[in-house]
């Protein structure tokens, strides 16, 4: 298997990683099982009646639920394999290579990457899904995501050698837009680990309001002590409602930004008709996640929708990722 197929499988996991967590998270099996690394002291769920028994009685607070504990499960065996993967890449990149394009570090900095990935996954167990510990998860594995995809892109010689004019305020604007999406990527996270997704059940409007009550103060307070269950929220409404109303704000400036830089590609193509590939993917992405989104609240936050909220922002981060290896691999237009 060459690097790239390596790389290629790798992030293709990686995706479904990222897939299968929103799928734990949004279905309320994030505590399916109450320790870590195993499963009610199992490296797999207990289903034996003596067993099941000893489970109940060791964590007689969280009684043993079979299809929680197998979600969670199969989202841990899933993040395991790809932290071998990513281990694999790493060894990998250690042979010699007359390539330029061969990574030698960004691999090794996935593997720590990913380490510090299993300690989150630790601590949302341990300190019961506190928002701030799930959303540093979510955000680590939408880490990993695109430094696999940067890999990705160099390794296979993809969008390199785009020609272009302008070429440093394109880099600003792509560089710009990629720190948005991660601030919008992270309120979208906010909004689901405080149980915010229903705060506000309309659109376009929050609870009939344009502008709903708010309370930033309650809604972003990152820290709340330890030793507190956060299963199901701890927020009052007015609060929740603050989060998802921050979250829809967002997605209107992040959409505004992401159509000035689709037109700045598209204009580029006068010069690489590439660019407009590019563009135009952008745009398809961004339109998808939007609709998406609406969908959640329209619709009341359907379990597949809703993990499709999460799986088509990290594709809308992986075609950011790949419009900033273009600009910053461009060749002045002559």
């Amino acid at each position: 298997m060459s690097r790239f197929q390596l790389n290629l499988l790798t992030i293709c996991l990686a995706f479904v990683v990222i897939t299968l967590g929103a799928f734990v998270r949004l279905s309320d099996a994030g505590l399916g099982c109450p320790d870590w690394p195993g499963c009610y002291g199992h490296l797999d769920v207990p289903t034996a009646e003596a067993d099941v028994a000893v489970a109940n009685e060791r964590f007689a607070h969280r009684p043993v639920e079979a299809p929680k504990a197998w979600k969670e499960m199969i989202h841990r065996y899933a993040a395991g394999g790809l932290g071998l993967l990513i281990l694999a890449m790493a060894l990998v990149s250690l042979k010699g290579s007359s390539s330029p394009d061969q990574q030698r570090v960004l691999p090794w900095v996935l593997v720590v990457l990913v380490i510090f990935q299993a300690l989150l996954g630790m601590w949302t167990v341990t300190l019961l899904l506190k928002p701030l510990i799930v959303t540093a998860h979510l955000l680590g594995g939408m880490a990993t995501f695109a430094l696999l995809g940067w890999c990705l892109f160099r390794e296979g010689a993809l969008f390199s050698g785009y020609r272009t004019v302008r070429r440093a305020g394109l880099r600003m604007s792509a560089g710009a837009a990629l720190v948005l999406l991660i601030g919008q990527i992270f309120l979208g996270a906010w909004t689901s680990t405080n149980y915010a997704a229903m705060a506000c059940p309309d659109f376009p409007t929050c609870q009939t309001y344009w502008w709903p009550p708010t309370d930033f103060s309650a809604a972003f307070t990152l820290w709340h002590g330890l030793g507190i269950n956060y299963e199901y929220g701890i927020l009052d409404s007015i609060p929740r409602a603050t989060i998802h109303w921050v979250h829809r704000l967002g997605a209107v400036a992040i959409t505004l930004v992401l159509l000035a830089l689709a037109a700045m590609l598209w204009r580029q193509a006068r010069v690489d008709s590439r660019w407009r590939g590019l563009a135009m993917t952008l745009v398809a992405a961004l339109g998808l996640q939007v609709s998406i989104g609406i969908s959640v609240v329209v619709f009341h936050l359907p379990l597949a929708v809703a993990v499709a909220h999460n799986g088509g922002a990290a594709l809308l981060l992986l075609t950011l990722m790949a419009i900033n290896h273009a600009v910053w691999r461009a060749r002045d237009h002559v």
